[in-house]
């Protein structure tokens, strides 16, 4: 065609209803794609761990039936099966087995299944896991008359009753009466719950009135002398104190060895599988049923006493059996102070910079170095906490406060409040951005009407500003708080420790005890599951602690997103 014939040549056009790669390009399907695509990937995975924790929390304290096991070599062993996996096993061993078995073995591309069963009897066995492939299984029977038996020590016992004394009356196994025996266990926990708390309670009330009566004498040695009259007097009266305290000791101490020796008048025999024997005091046995004749409602009973006894109770058997309520108590208080403690100085430095600072290079290095600290990693932050408020300024109240108690520390070491302080640091930085940017988003109009009506600026800001920027500070709160009640490596330099016999709070004067170690939840799940002698006894009380931390962040969280919430509605009608 000649270049001079004032015809254009133009692209062919589509077939109606198609679209080329460059149109879709152009509106952002593939990155609409992408994002939704990766949107729903990260939803599914929060909605499976959630489930997955959900599971096997609530799953935990369900009780199994005792498998009784025959090994085709003729070893007896009795557990509750937990879990079932697949796995290869050695050439050598497949070899050696039945050609039928080898065929089952091969048909499965060479592997084969396991069972994993918790034997308990860690004191008869040396173990209370063990591992046994269904090849080797003769057979499997669930006899009606095995028992648990969970103990205060050495895990559960699995086994037969072979006799109990009760208070002199001996029954043997054919004879023993199910029913007396129940009443004899309750009235012997009875009696452990009375000794436990003449040990804990009482006996520590009064020796720790002891102690306050001896460093109140140390500090007037301290202040006074050794040699003067005051002190000479003062140790008199001490003496003549203590010495009365001393014989309330002796009395509460007679009372629990009374209740000991009644104790120790029940014991039951216990024989395993294989018919070797264990004597226990009836008392030392939190609760016992046939696992293999219980019914439904039977199970639900002891499903809730399982629980009942992990959310009242304390740890034991390195931290795998009991309860939690000191982790409970512990991190409920540390964060509630923590949340104290960040509220007023997030909020004051973020007025501060958004309303009264004088905006430039200054501020602006200072808003840097706030979103800068957002990013320190945490354990830094517990060095700080460490040095600083440990060993400089707890050091300090020491030696002003407490010279008597030294060299033994009181704050100069790490405890409940500088545990609180130190992630009041860790989150300050969030609770800063979130209250600026609450404060930006209320009106300017607002504030020039309420400074046309002669209000002050401090009037504006505590009536009209706050107010309004309540809920966005309130979101700040809930993001503080949900990552302090979370963060471990900080605690575990400050003042969390694996086992706390002493709350923070208690009914000794003053009461609250901010010096105090605590324990912590977040501690607890990383001590159970890495730190205990055997991780497949930890396992479970693993998920059932990260479901109940779970359960307790959602819980205040949700507290805060209520009150964020009605702020709202207060101030949804305004016109700003």
């Amino acid at each position: 065609m000649p270049p001079d014939s004032g015809l254009a040549l133009t692209p062919t056009a589509a077939p109606r209803g198609a679209s080329r790669p460059t149109d879709l390009l152009a509106r952002g399907e593939p990155f609409l794609w992408g994002l939704g695509g990766a949107l729903g990937f990260g939803v599914m995975m929060i909605a499976g761990f959630l489930l997955l924790v959900l599971w096997n929390g609530i799953a935990t304290f369900y009780p199994r039936p005792i498998h009784v096991v025959t090994l085709v070599n003729g070893d007896v062993l009795a557990g509750e099966p937990t879990r079932t996996e697949s796995f290869r096993p050695p050439a050598a061993e497949v070899a050696a087995l039945p050609p039928s078995t080898q065929v089952t073995v091969a048909t499965k591309l060479g592997f084969a299944d396991r069972t994993l069963y918790r034997t308990g009897n860690f004191d008869l066995y040396g173990d209370d896991f063990r591992w046994v492939t269904d090849y080797a299984i003769a057979r499997i029977t669930t006899p009606p008359d095995l028992y648990l038996f969970e103990r205060l020590e050495w895990g559960p016992f699995i086994g037969r009753i072979k006799s109990v004394d009760l208070a002199g009356a001996t029954f043997d196994a054919g004879g023993i009466p199910l029913e007396r025996l129940a009443v004899a266990h309750d009235e012997a926990r009875r009696r452990w719950r009375q000794i436990r708390e003449i040990e804990h309670d009482e006996i520590g009330r009064v020796n720790q009135q002891i102690e306050s009566e001896r460093l109140a004498l140390r500090k007037m040695e301290l202040g006074a002398g050794a040699h003067t009259p005051e002190y000479t007097d003062a140790a008199g009266r001490t003496e003549a104190r203590v010495a009365a305290m001393t014989r309330e000791y002796e009395g509460l101490a007679a009372r629990a060895a009374a209740l000991k020796a009644e104790n120790a008048r029940y014991t039951i025999a216990l024989a395993d599988i294989k018919g070797r024997e264990k004597l226990l005091p009836l008392a030392e046995i939190m609760r016992f049923y046939p696992a293999n004749d219980l019914s439904i409602f039977g199970k639900l009973g002891v499903y809730v006493s399982r629980w009942g006894e992990f959310l009242t109770a304390e740890p034991r058997e390195a931290n795998t059996e009991g309860g939690v309520f000191p982790a409970i108590f512990g991190t409920f208080a540390m964060t509630l102070l923590m949340v104290i403690a960040v509220a007023p100085f997030g909020v004051i430095t973020a007025l501060y910079l958004r309303e009264y600072a004088t905006q430039g290079r200054l501020v602006s290095v200072v808003r840097i170095s706030v979103n800068n600290l957002a990013g320190v990693p945490s354990i830094v932050y517990g060095v700080f906490g460490l040095g600083f408020f440990a060993y400089i300024v707890g050091g300090t109240i020491d030696e002003v406060f407490f010279p008597e108690r030294l060299p033994n520390p009181t704050f100069g070491t790490g405890g409940l409040l500088w545990s609180a302080l130190t992630l009041a640091l860790l989150t300050v930085p969030v609770v800063i951005v979130a209250t600026e940017e609450a404060l930006a988003a209320v009106p300017r109009s607002v504030r020039e009407g309420s400074l046309a009506c002669g209000a002050s600026k401090w009037q504006t800001i505590r009536r009209i500003v706050l107010p309004r920027a309540m809920p966005g500070i309130m979101t700040g709160l809930i993001l503080a708080m949900a990552r302090g009640a979370g963060e471990v490596a900080p605690l575990m330099l400050v003042g969390v420790v694996k086992l706390a016999p002493e709350l923070p709070i208690d009914g000794i004067f003053p009461y609250i005890h901010f010096e105090r170690s605590f324990m912590h939840l977040g501690f607890h799940i990383y001590d159970v599951g890495f730190q205990s002698r055997n991780s497949e006894a930890g396992k479970p009380m693993v998920f059932v602690t990260t479901l109940l931390l779970i359960a307790l962040v959602a819980l205040m969280n949700a507290t805060a997103i209520m009150v964020r919430n009605r702020l709202k509605q207060k101030f949804s009608g305004s016109q700003f």
